[in-house]
Protein backbone atom coordinates (compact mmCIF):
# COMPACT_ATOMS: atom_id res chain seq x y z
CA UNK A 1 0.00 0.00 0.00
CA UNK A 2 3.00 2.32 0.49
CA UNK A 3 3.73 2.28 -3.25
CA UNK A 4 0.08 2.99 -4.03
CA UNK A 5 0.03 5.99 -1.70
CA UNK A 6 3.28 7.29 -3.18
CA UNK A 7 1.77 7.08 -6.67
CA UNK A 8 -1.41 8.79 -5.48
CA UNK A 9 0.57 11.58 -3.76
CA UNK A 10 2.82 12.37 -6.73
CA UNK A 11 -0.13 12.18 -9.12
CA UNK A 12 -2.17 14.55 -6.93
CA UNK A 13 0.62 17.12 -6.57
CA UNK A 14 1.13 17.21 -10.34
CA UNK A 15 -2.62 17.68 -10.91
CA UNK A 16 -2.76 20.49 -8.34
CA UNK A 17 0.18 22.31 -9.98
CA UNK A 18 -1.51 22.03 -13.39
CA UNK A 19 -4.72 23.39 -11.88
CA UNK A 20 -2.86 26.35 -10.34
CA UNK A 21 -1.35 27.12 -13.72
CA UNK A 22 -4.83 26.94 -15.30
CA UNK A 23 -6.15 29.42 -12.73
CA UNK A 24 -3.28 31.77 -13.57
CA UNK A 25 -4.22 31.50 -17.25
CA UNK A 26 -7.82 32.36 -16.35
CA UNK A 27 -6.62 35.44 -14.48
CA UNK A 28 -4.60 36.45 -17.55
CA UNK A 29 -7.74 36.05 -19.66
CA UNK A 30 -9.59 38.54 -17.45
CA UNK A 31 -6.61 40.90 -17.70
CA UNK A 32 -6.54 40.48 -21.47
CA UNK A 33 -10.24 41.26 -21.91
CA UNK A 34 -9.93 44.26 -19.59
CA UNK A 35 -6.93 45.59 -21.54
CA UNK A 36 -8.82 45.41 -24.85
CA UNK A 37 -11.39 47.89 -23.52
CA UNK A 38 -8.75 50.50 -22.69
CA UNK A 39 -7.43 53.09 -25.12
CA UNK A 40 -3.65 53.35 -25.42
CA UNK A 41 -2.67 56.85 -24.30
CA UNK A 42 1.10 56.31 -24.37
CA UNK A 43 3.22 59.35 -25.18
CA UNK A 44 5.16 58.91 -28.44
CA UNK A 45 7.89 60.62 -30.44
CA UNK A 46 6.68 62.99 -33.15
CA UNK A 47 8.31 61.60 -36.29
CA UNK A 48 7.22 64.63 -38.30
CA UNK A 49 9.91 66.47 -36.32
CA UNK A 50 13.27 65.13 -37.50
CA UNK A 51 14.91 66.20 -34.25
CA UNK A 52 12.76 63.70 -32.32
CA UNK A 53 13.77 60.74 -34.49
CA UNK A 54 16.41 58.80 -32.54
CA UNK A 55 19.38 56.84 -33.89
CA UNK A 56 18.62 53.11 -34.21
CA UNK A 57 20.89 50.08 -34.56
CA UNK A 58 19.43 46.90 -36.05
CA UNK A 59 21.21 43.72 -34.98
CA UNK A 60 20.84 40.53 -37.03
CA UNK A 61 22.42 37.64 -35.06
CA UNK A 62 22.90 34.79 -37.55
CA UNK A 63 24.63 31.42 -37.64
CA UNK A 64 24.74 29.20 -40.75
CA UNK A 65 21.55 30.54 -42.34
CA UNK A 66 22.26 29.72 -45.99
CA UNK A 67 18.62 29.48 -47.06
CA UNK A 68 17.22 32.72 -45.63
CA UNK A 69 20.06 35.29 -45.52
CA UNK A 70 19.34 36.94 -48.86
CA UNK A 71 15.63 37.22 -48.02
CA UNK A 72 16.44 38.68 -44.60
CA UNK A 73 18.94 41.27 -45.82
CA UNK A 74 16.73 42.46 -48.67
CA UNK A 75 13.79 42.79 -46.30
CA UNK A 76 15.72 44.77 -43.68
CA UNK A 77 17.13 47.06 -46.37
CA UNK A 78 13.58 48.11 -47.25
CA UNK A 79 12.65 49.33 -43.76
CA UNK A 80 11.49 52.95 -43.83
CA UNK A 81 13.70 55.09 -41.60
CA UNK A 82 16.09 58.03 -42.19
CA UNK A 83 19.34 56.52 -43.44
CA UNK A 84 21.41 58.99 -41.45
CA UNK A 85 19.87 57.62 -38.24
CA UNK A 86 20.01 53.92 -38.99
CA UNK A 87 22.78 51.37 -38.60
CA UNK A 88 22.58 47.63 -39.40
CA UNK A 89 24.90 45.07 -37.83
CA UNK A 90 24.95 41.58 -39.34
CA UNK A 91 26.38 39.64 -36.39
CA UNK A 92 27.57 36.58 -38.30
CA UNK A 93 28.97 33.56 -36.41
CA UNK A 94 28.61 31.31 -39.47
CA UNK A 95 31.12 28.55 -40.16
CA UNK A 96 29.89 27.45 -43.60
CA UNK A 97 29.61 28.90 -47.11
CA UNK A 98 26.83 31.26 -46.02
CA UNK A 99 29.47 33.52 -44.44
CA UNK A 100 31.02 34.45 -47.82
CA UNK A 101 27.69 34.93 -49.57
CA UNK A 102 26.41 37.09 -46.71
CA UNK A 103 29.57 39.20 -46.79
CA UNK A 104 29.16 39.76 -50.52
CA UNK A 105 25.50 40.72 -50.17
CA UNK A 106 26.28 43.14 -47.34
CA UNK A 107 28.80 44.90 -49.59
CA UNK A 108 26.17 45.28 -52.32
CA UNK A 109 23.75 46.87 -49.85
CA UNK A 110 26.49 49.08 -48.42
CA UNK A 111 27.15 50.39 -51.92
CA UNK A 112 23.56 51.73 -52.03
CA UNK A 113 24.36 54.08 -49.14
CA UNK A 114 23.02 51.87 -46.37
CA UNK A 115 25.04 51.89 -43.13
CA UNK A 116 25.42 48.12 -42.85
CA UNK A 117 28.34 46.16 -41.44
CA UNK A 118 29.26 42.47 -41.54
CA UNK A 119 30.53 41.70 -38.02
CA UNK A 120 32.24 38.43 -37.10
CA UNK A 121 34.01 36.94 -34.07
CA UNK A 122 36.86 34.49 -33.63
CA UNK A 123 34.65 32.08 -31.64
CA UNK A 124 31.01 31.61 -30.56
CA UNK A 125 31.51 32.28 -26.85
CA UNK A 126 28.06 32.89 -25.36
CA UNK A 127 26.38 31.91 -28.64
CA UNK A 128 23.60 34.39 -29.55
CA UNK A 129 23.99 36.34 -26.31
CA UNK A 130 27.72 36.65 -26.97
CA UNK A 131 27.15 37.93 -30.49
CA UNK A 132 24.65 40.55 -29.32
CA UNK A 133 26.98 41.67 -26.54
CA UNK A 134 29.91 41.95 -28.96
CA UNK A 135 27.85 44.01 -31.40
CA UNK A 136 26.69 46.31 -28.62
CA UNK A 137 30.27 47.45 -28.05
CA UNK A 138 30.28 49.36 -31.34
CA UNK A 139 26.55 49.99 -31.78
CA UNK A 140 25.87 53.66 -32.45
CA UNK A 141 22.13 53.48 -31.80
CA UNK A 142 20.33 54.66 -28.71
CA UNK A 143 17.86 51.85 -29.43
CA UNK A 144 18.72 48.29 -30.45
CA UNK A 145 16.38 46.36 -32.75
CA UNK A 146 16.86 42.58 -32.96
CA UNK A 147 15.61 40.23 -35.69
CA UNK A 148 16.32 36.53 -36.07
CA UNK A 149 17.08 35.27 -39.57
CA UNK A 150 13.55 34.08 -40.40
CA UNK A 151 11.70 37.29 -39.46
CA UNK A 152 10.35 39.66 -42.10
CA UNK A 153 9.17 42.96 -40.59
CA UNK A 154 6.96 45.24 -42.66
CA UNK A 155 8.41 48.45 -44.09
CA UNK A 156 6.81 50.69 -41.45
CA UNK A 157 7.88 48.50 -38.51
CA UNK A 158 10.34 51.01 -37.03
CA UNK A 159 7.82 53.82 -37.27
CA UNK A 160 5.32 51.73 -35.31
CA UNK A 161 7.68 50.74 -32.50
CA UNK A 162 10.41 53.35 -31.89
CA UNK A 163 7.99 56.23 -31.02
CA UNK A 164 6.95 54.54 -27.75
CA UNK A 165 10.40 55.11 -26.30
CA UNK A 166 9.55 58.75 -25.64
CA UNK A 167 8.62 57.46 -22.18
CA UNK A 168 12.07 57.27 -20.53
CA UNK A 169 10.95 54.36 -18.33
CA UNK A 170 10.32 52.09 -21.33
CA UNK A 171 13.22 49.68 -21.74
CA UNK A 172 11.72 47.28 -24.30
CA UNK A 173 9.08 47.32 -27.00
CA UNK A 174 8.02 43.84 -28.12
CA UNK A 175 5.79 42.98 -31.09
CA UNK A 176 3.59 39.98 -31.80
CA UNK A 177 4.93 37.17 -33.97
CA UNK A 178 3.06 36.28 -37.13
CA UNK A 179 3.45 33.05 -39.10
CA UNK A 180 4.47 32.94 -42.76
CA UNK A 181 3.69 29.23 -43.11
CA UNK A 182 0.91 28.66 -40.56
CA UNK A 183 -1.11 26.38 -42.87
CA UNK A 184 1.81 24.33 -44.22
CA UNK A 185 1.02 21.24 -42.10
CA UNK A 186 -0.59 20.02 -38.88
CA UNK A 187 2.73 20.65 -37.12
CA UNK A 188 2.88 24.32 -38.17
CA UNK A 189 -0.80 24.83 -37.30
CA UNK A 190 -0.22 23.45 -33.82
CA UNK A 191 2.86 25.63 -33.27
CA UNK A 192 1.00 28.72 -34.49
CA UNK A 193 -1.93 27.91 -32.19
CA UNK A 194 0.36 27.72 -29.15
CA UNK A 195 2.32 30.85 -30.04
CA UNK A 196 -0.86 32.83 -30.69
CA UNK A 197 -1.97 32.08 -27.14
CA UNK A 198 1.36 33.29 -25.77
CA UNK A 199 1.43 36.46 -27.87
CA UNK A 200 -2.13 37.50 -27.04
CA UNK A 201 -3.46 36.05 -23.80
CA UNK A 202 -0.16 35.81 -21.90
CA UNK A 203 1.83 38.81 -23.09
CA UNK A 204 -1.10 41.25 -23.03
CA UNK A 205 -2.54 39.71 -19.85
CA UNK A 206 0.71 40.20 -17.95
CA UNK A 207 1.81 43.50 -19.49
CA UNK A 208 -1.56 45.21 -18.98
CA UNK A 209 -1.30 44.78 -15.20
CA UNK A 210 2.39 45.61 -14.92
CA UNK A 211 3.48 41.99 -14.40
CA UNK A 212 6.78 40.80 -15.85
CA UNK A 213 6.81 39.74 -19.50
CA UNK A 214 9.69 38.61 -21.66
CA UNK A 215 11.38 39.99 -24.71
CA UNK A 216 10.94 37.09 -27.14
CA UNK A 217 14.48 37.09 -28.51
CA UNK A 218 13.50 38.83 -31.74
CA UNK A 219 11.02 41.27 -33.30
CA UNK A 220 11.54 43.79 -30.53
CA UNK A 221 13.54 46.85 -29.51
CA UNK A 222 15.75 47.48 -26.48
CA UNK A 223 16.85 50.80 -25.08
CA UNK A 224 20.65 50.44 -25.04
CA UNK A 225 20.81 52.05 -21.61
CA UNK A 226 18.40 49.38 -20.31
CA UNK A 227 20.58 46.52 -21.57
CA UNK A 228 23.67 47.96 -19.88
CA UNK A 229 21.86 48.88 -16.66
CA UNK A 230 20.48 45.33 -16.36
CA UNK A 231 23.96 43.83 -16.66
CA UNK A 232 24.17 43.23 -20.43
CA UNK A 233 23.61 39.94 -22.27
CA UNK A 234 24.66 36.76 -20.48
CA UNK A 235 25.09 33.36 -22.10
CA UNK A 236 24.70 31.12 -19.05
CA UNK A 237 21.16 30.04 -20.01
CA UNK A 238 19.66 28.91 -23.33
CA UNK A 239 17.06 31.69 -23.23
CA UNK A 240 19.17 34.80 -22.88
CA UNK A 241 16.11 36.90 -23.80
CA UNK A 242 14.09 35.75 -20.77
CA UNK A 243 17.12 36.20 -18.52
CA UNK A 244 17.83 39.80 -19.52
CA UNK A 245 14.09 40.61 -19.47
CA UNK A 246 13.78 39.67 -15.81
CA UNK A 247 16.98 41.41 -14.80
CA UNK A 248 15.76 44.59 -16.52
CA UNK A 249 12.32 44.52 -14.92
CA UNK A 250 13.84 43.87 -11.50
CA UNK A 251 15.66 47.19 -12.05
CA UNK A 252 12.26 48.86 -12.63
CA UNK A 253 12.43 49.15 -16.42
CA UNK A 254 9.00 48.97 -18.10
CA UNK A 255 8.14 46.82 -21.10
CA UNK A 256 5.67 47.83 -23.79
CA UNK A 257 3.91 45.05 -25.69
CA UNK A 258 2.29 45.87 -29.05
CA UNK A 259 -0.27 43.22 -29.95
CA UNK A 260 -1.38 45.16 -33.01
CA UNK A 261 2.09 45.16 -34.61
CA UNK A 262 2.61 41.77 -36.25
CA UNK A 263 6.05 40.58 -37.34
CA UNK A 264 5.84 37.52 -39.64
CA UNK A 265 8.30 34.64 -39.25
CA UNK A 266 8.82 31.06 -40.38
CA UNK A 267 7.70 28.14 -38.22
CA UNK A 268 9.75 24.92 -38.16
CA UNK A 269 8.22 22.58 -40.77
CA UNK A 270 9.83 19.30 -39.74
CA UNK A 271 9.59 17.76 -36.31
CA UNK A 272 13.36 17.59 -35.82
CA UNK A 273 13.56 21.39 -36.10
CA UNK A 274 10.57 21.81 -33.79
CA UNK A 275 12.19 19.45 -31.28
CA UNK A 276 15.43 21.45 -31.15
CA UNK A 277 13.49 24.69 -30.68
CA UNK A 278 11.23 23.20 -28.00
CA UNK A 279 14.22 21.75 -26.16
CA UNK A 280 16.03 25.10 -26.07
CA UNK A 281 12.96 27.05 -24.94
CA UNK A 282 11.93 24.58 -22.24
CA UNK A 283 15.41 23.98 -20.85
CA UNK A 284 16.10 27.72 -20.91
CA UNK A 285 12.88 28.38 -19.01
CA UNK A 286 13.91 25.96 -16.25
CA UNK A 287 17.42 27.44 -16.16
CA UNK A 288 15.96 30.89 -15.68
CA UNK A 289 13.70 29.69 -12.88
CA UNK A 290 16.80 28.50 -11.07
CA UNK A 291 18.60 31.76 -11.81
CA UNK A 292 15.85 34.30 -11.22
CA UNK A 293 13.26 32.86 -8.78
CA UNK A 294 15.07 33.92 -5.59
CA UNK A 295 15.79 37.38 -7.00
CA UNK A 296 12.09 37.85 -7.78
CA UNK A 297 10.98 36.64 -4.34
CA UNK A 298 13.53 38.79 -2.49
CA UNK A 299 12.83 41.94 -4.50
CA UNK A 300 11.18 44.59 -2.34
CA UNK A 301 9.84 46.62 -5.26
CA UNK A 302 7.89 43.79 -6.91
CA UNK A 303 4.21 43.45 -5.82
CA UNK A 304 3.06 40.07 -4.43
CA UNK A 305 0.73 39.31 -7.36
CA UNK A 306 3.52 40.08 -9.83
CA UNK A 307 5.80 37.71 -7.93
CA UNK A 308 3.20 34.93 -8.22
CA UNK A 309 2.73 35.48 -11.95
CA UNK A 310 6.50 35.71 -12.42
CA UNK A 311 7.13 32.37 -10.73
CA UNK A 312 4.39 30.69 -12.77
CA UNK A 313 5.82 32.33 -15.89
CA UNK A 314 9.29 30.97 -15.13
CA UNK A 315 7.71 27.57 -14.46
CA UNK A 316 5.84 27.52 -17.79
CA UNK A 317 8.04 24.80 -19.23
CA UNK A 318 7.84 22.75 -16.02
CA UNK A 319 4.15 22.16 -16.78
CA UNK A 320 5.31 19.62 -19.36
CA UNK A 321 6.95 17.65 -16.56
CA UNK A 322 3.72 17.69 -14.56
CA UNK A 323 1.74 16.57 -17.61
CA UNK A 324 4.22 13.75 -18.21
CA UNK A 325 3.97 12.63 -14.57
CA UNK A 326 0.15 12.60 -14.71
CA UNK A 327 0.26 10.69 -18.01
CA UNK A 328 2.67 8.00 -16.80
CA UNK A 329 0.89 7.49 -13.47
CA UNK A 330 -2.64 7.53 -14.92
CA UNK A 331 -2.50 3.83 -15.84
CA UNK A 332 -1.37 2.63 -12.38
CA UNK A 333 -4.01 4.99 -10.94
CA UNK A 334 -6.67 3.28 -13.06
CA UNK A 335 -5.80 -0.06 -11.47
CA UNK A 336 -5.51 1.40 -7.96
CA UNK A 337 -8.94 2.97 -8.30
CA UNK A 338 -10.55 -0.34 -9.17
CA UNK A 339 -8.62 -2.38 -6.61
CA UNK A 340 -9.31 -0.28 -3.51
CA UNK A 341 -13.03 0.41 -3.10
CA UNK A 342 -12.52 2.81 -0.18
CA UNK A 343 -10.47 5.18 -2.38
CA UNK A 344 -13.21 5.79 -4.92
CA UNK A 345 -14.38 8.99 -3.20
CA UNK A 346 -10.86 10.38 -3.56
CA UNK A 347 -10.97 9.78 -7.31
CA UNK A 348 -14.32 11.54 -7.58
CA UNK A 349 -12.79 14.56 -5.86
CA UNK A 350 -9.69 14.47 -8.06
CA UNK A 351 -11.88 14.40 -11.18
CA UNK A 352 -12.60 18.01 -10.25
CA UNK A 353 -9.33 18.81 -11.98
CA UNK A 354 -10.92 18.14 -15.35
CA UNK A 355 -11.73 21.83 -14.92
CA UNK A 356 -8.10 22.55 -15.82
CA UNK A 357 -8.79 21.39 -19.36
CA UNK A 358 -12.05 23.33 -19.45
CA UNK A 359 -10.25 26.50 -18.33
CA UNK A 360 -7.62 26.11 -21.05
CA UNK A 361 -10.38 25.43 -23.59
CA UNK A 362 -12.22 28.63 -22.65
CA UNK A 363 -9.09 30.80 -22.54
CA UNK A 364 -7.87 29.64 -25.93
CA UNK A 365 -11.33 29.95 -27.46
CA UNK A 366 -11.62 33.60 -26.45
CA UNK A 367 -8.20 34.26 -28.01
CA UNK A 368 -9.10 32.31 -31.15
CA UNK A 369 -12.46 34.08 -31.56
CA UNK A 370 -10.89 37.53 -31.26
CA UNK A 371 -8.23 36.70 -33.85
CA UNK A 372 -10.32 34.74 -36.38
CA UNK A 373 -13.98 35.40 -35.61
CA UNK A 374 -16.75 33.52 -33.85
CA UNK A 375 -19.82 31.57 -34.95
CA UNK A 376 -20.69 27.88 -34.86
CA UNK A 377 -18.43 26.86 -37.77
CA UNK A 378 -15.43 28.61 -36.25
CA UNK A 379 -16.19 27.02 -32.88
CA UNK A 380 -16.20 23.56 -34.45
CA UNK A 381 -12.95 24.35 -36.26
CA UNK A 382 -11.46 25.65 -33.02
CA UNK A 383 -12.53 22.58 -31.05
CA UNK A 384 -10.77 20.32 -33.53
CA UNK A 385 -7.67 22.53 -33.43
CA UNK A 386 -7.65 22.65 -29.62
CA UNK A 387 -7.67 18.89 -29.19
CA UNK A 388 -5.17 18.43 -32.02
CA UNK A 389 -2.88 20.89 -30.26
CA UNK A 390 -3.27 19.17 -26.88
CA UNK A 391 -2.72 15.75 -28.39
CA UNK A 392 0.52 16.66 -30.16
CA UNK A 393 1.72 18.78 -27.23
CA UNK A 394 1.36 15.74 -24.98
CA UNK A 395 3.39 13.77 -27.52
CA UNK A 396 6.27 16.18 -26.82
CA UNK A 397 5.96 15.63 -23.06
CA UNK A 398 8.93 13.26 -22.68
CA UNK A 399 11.22 15.37 -24.89
CA UNK A 400 10.31 18.59 -23.09
CA UNK A 401 10.43 16.99 -19.63
CA UNK A 402 14.03 15.90 -20.25
CA UNK A 403 14.83 19.50 -21.24
CA UNK A 404 13.17 20.82 -18.08
CA UNK A 405 14.99 18.36 -15.80
CA UNK A 406 18.34 19.24 -17.38
CA UNK A 407 17.58 22.92 -16.85
CA UNK A 408 16.66 22.50 -13.18
CA UNK A 409 19.66 20.26 -12.51
CA UNK A 410 22.10 22.70 -14.10
CA UNK A 411 23.31 20.45 -16.92
CA UNK A 412 24.86 22.70 -19.57
CA UNK A 413 24.44 22.24 -23.31
CA UNK A 414 25.21 24.17 -26.47
CA UNK A 415 22.80 26.64 -28.03
CA UNK A 416 21.36 24.60 -30.94
CA UNK A 417 19.68 27.03 -33.25
CA UNK A 418 16.57 26.04 -35.17
CA UNK A 419 17.31 25.33 -38.86
CA UNK A 420 15.46 27.58 -41.30
CA UNK A 421 14.01 26.45 -44.62
CA UNK A 422 12.52 29.41 -46.54
CA UNK A 423 9.58 27.16 -47.40
CA UNK A 424 5.91 28.13 -47.37
CA UNK A 425 4.41 25.72 -49.93
CA UNK A 426 4.08 21.93 -49.96
CA UNK A 427 5.67 22.02 -53.41
CA UNK A 428 8.95 23.24 -51.92
CA UNK A 429 11.55 20.62 -51.01
CA UNK A 430 13.17 20.59 -47.57
CA UNK A 431 14.75 17.12 -47.55
CA UNK A 432 18.10 18.40 -48.88
CA UNK A 433 18.44 20.99 -46.12
CA UNK A 434 22.07 20.60 -44.98
CA UNK A 435 21.33 21.69 -41.41
CA UNK A 436 19.04 18.80 -40.53
CA UNK A 437 20.65 16.34 -38.13
CA UNK A 438 21.07 12.85 -39.56
CA UNK A 439 20.87 10.64 -36.47
CA UNK A 440 17.82 9.36 -34.63
CA UNK A 441 17.75 10.31 -30.95
CA UNK A 442 17.43 7.43 -28.45
CA UNK A 443 14.53 9.38 -26.95
CA UNK A 444 12.50 8.66 -30.08
CA UNK A 445 12.61 4.94 -29.31
CA UNK A 446 11.27 5.66 -25.81
CA UNK A 447 8.48 7.71 -27.39
CA UNK A 448 7.57 4.66 -29.47
CA UNK A 449 7.47 2.54 -26.31
CA UNK A 450 5.26 5.16 -24.64
CA UNK A 451 2.87 4.97 -27.60
CA UNK A 452 2.49 1.24 -26.87
CA UNK A 453 2.20 1.96 -23.12
CA UNK A 454 -0.79 4.22 -23.66
CA UNK A 455 -2.23 1.70 -26.09
CA UNK A 456 -2.13 -0.67 -23.09
CA UNK A 457 -3.90 2.03 -21.08
CA UNK A 458 -6.72 2.04 -23.63
CA UNK A 459 -6.93 -1.74 -23.43
CA UNK A 460 -7.02 -1.54 -19.63
CA UNK A 461 -10.23 0.48 -19.76
CA UNK A 462 -12.02 -2.64 -21.02
CA UNK A 463 -10.67 -5.11 -18.44
CA UNK A 464 -10.51 -3.32 -15.07
CA UNK A 465 -13.34 -3.30 -12.56
CA UNK A 466 -16.36 -5.50 -12.05
CA UNK A 467 -18.84 -3.45 -14.05
CA UNK A 468 -17.54 -4.10 -17.57
CA UNK A 469 -14.66 -1.64 -17.61
CA UNK A 470 -13.71 1.89 -16.59
CA UNK A 471 -13.58 4.38 -19.46
CA UNK A 472 -13.00 7.61 -17.50
CA UNK A 473 -9.37 7.90 -18.65
CA UNK A 474 -9.89 6.38 -22.09
CA UNK A 475 -10.02 9.74 -23.98
CA UNK A 476 -6.85 10.87 -22.17
CA UNK A 477 -5.00 7.66 -23.07
CA UNK A 478 -6.26 7.86 -26.66
CA UNK A 479 -4.83 11.38 -27.01
CA UNK A 480 -1.52 10.25 -25.49
CA UNK A 481 -1.41 7.23 -27.81
CA UNK A 482 -1.97 9.42 -30.88
CA UNK A 483 0.36 12.17 -29.62
CA UNK A 484 3.33 9.93 -28.92
CA UNK A 485 2.63 7.96 -32.09
CA UNK A 486 2.66 11.17 -34.16
CA UNK A 487 5.95 12.36 -32.64
CA UNK A 488 7.51 8.89 -32.93
CA UNK A 489 6.69 8.26 -36.60
CA UNK A 490 7.32 11.85 -37.72
CA UNK A 491 10.69 11.83 -35.95
CA UNK A 492 11.71 8.66 -37.77
CA UNK A 493 10.69 9.97 -41.18
CA UNK A 494 12.29 13.40 -40.81
CA UNK A 495 15.47 12.11 -39.14
CA UNK A 496 15.96 13.76 -35.77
Amino acid sequence: MILEWLIISVYSIALILIFMYALAQLNLLFNYLSARKKEDTSETFDFSNSEEIPFVTIQLPVYNELYVMERLLNNIAELEYPKDKLEIQVLDDSTDESFASTEAHVKLLEATGLDIKHVSRKDRVGFKAGALKEGLKTAKGEFIVIFDADFLPKKNWLKKTIPYFKDPKIGVVQTRWGHLNRNYSILTKVQAFALDAHFTLEQVGRNSKGHFINFNGTAGVWRKECILDAGNWEGDTLTEDLDLSYRAQLKDWKFKYLEEVETPAELPIVISAARSQQFRWNKGGAENFQKMAKRVLKSENVPFKTKVHSLLHLLNSTMFLNIFIVAILSIPMLYIKNEYEHLKMYFYVMSFFVFSTIIFFICYWVMYKIMYGGGFKMFVKYTGMFFTFFTIAMGFALHNSIAVLEGHMGKKSDFIRTPKFNITSLKDNWKDNKYLAKNVSPNVIIEGILMLYFGFGMYSAFVVGDQGGDFGLFPFHLMLFIGFGYVFFKSLTSKV
